[in-house]
């Protein structure tokens, strides 16, 4: 399954011992790139080191352990994918899990919005300069573009007054957008293109769901999700064709609309302003 003109040979994925991101990360070392996954569950990592050598492509793929809601992991990763990888053509940002209960991380952020911006923020800025000396480099940030419900509660992100799941999940599924949309901006001569992607309802597995929801979902799944296989087939798309578009955003197989409330570069340009200062130069 081979849709681009140029291939992806240096390939990150974060979240990419499970699910979507495991997919796209076999997909690609399948078709011969350079693999690194980024995951917090380490047999997941071995697994996927397992499956790489029965492919005989073992020198090809590497797996990172590491709590992405901590700002020193990801720096931490980002040295490691620096010793690993000179340049890179593709970043993929798929690590999601689902908050419980309302979870501070030591740097003073919510969990969510640890997961799903700070570290998808950190990530990107962090290893733009490889992806600038890419064939065809692009970002591709999966979660819930194309969603008008929820907000950035700017007078407290860390959501200490009120924090429910949804309102979490929301919360960093925004955040995202804004980061698609801001990136470009910060990067006006630059290259790379950030690309956010809604995959559908997608059976990608259950990971750190309690029961009974976890057998719910189980269920939900089983009549209504589309599978893994089908949902990444765009994803791969986006990732393979040039586009001289810098912000691209997509809803499963359909554009959308850039001027969008939640895509707005204002609220962009505010965030980035909020959180600049995590890739400062020392």
């Amino acid at each position: 399954m081979t849709f681009g003109v140029e291939m992806v040979k240096d390939l990150v994925v974060s979240g990419g011992t499970t699910g979507m991101g495991a997919a796209l990360a076999r997909h690609y070392l399948a078709a011969g790139a350079r693999v690194t996954v980024v995951g917090r569950n380490p047999e997941r990592g071995r697994r996927f080191l397992e499956e790489a050598a029965s492919m005989g492509a073992g020198e090809r793929a590497h797996a990172i352990r590491a709590d992405l809601t901590s700002v020193a992991e990801n720096r931490r990763v980002i040295s490691e994918i620096r010793e690993r990888h000179d340049s890179l053509d593709a970043l993929v940002l798929s690590a999601m899990v689902p908050f419980q209960r309302r979870v501070e991380t030591p740097d003073g952020y919510e969990g969510a919005f640890s997961l799903y911006y700070v570290s998808r923020f950190l990530l990107s800025y962090g290893l733009t300069d490889l992806l600038e000396k890419g064939d065809n480099p692009a970002i591709v940030s999966i979660g819930g573009t194309g969603m008008t419900k929820g907000r950035l509660h700017w007078d407290d992100l860390a959501l200490r007054n009120g924090w429910g799941i949804l309102r979490a999940t929301l919360q960093g599924g925004r955040a995202n957008d804004l980061l698609g949309v801001g990136y470009p901006l910060n990067h006006p001569d630059g290259r790379t293109r950030f690309v956010l992607v809604h995959p559908g309802y997608t059976n990608s597995g259950l990971n750190g769901v309690p029961q009974p929801t976890k057998a719910l979902m189980a269920v939900m799944g089983a009549l209504f999700a589309r599978s893994v296989s089908r949902s990444i087939v765009p994803i791969i798309r986006l990732i393979d064709e040039p586009s001289d578009q810098r912000l691209i955003a997509w809803d499963r197989t359909t554009p959308v609309d850039l001027g969008l409330r939640t895509l707005d570069p204002d609220d962009a340009r505010r965030l980035f302003d909020l959180t600049r200062h995590l890739v400062a130069e020392d």
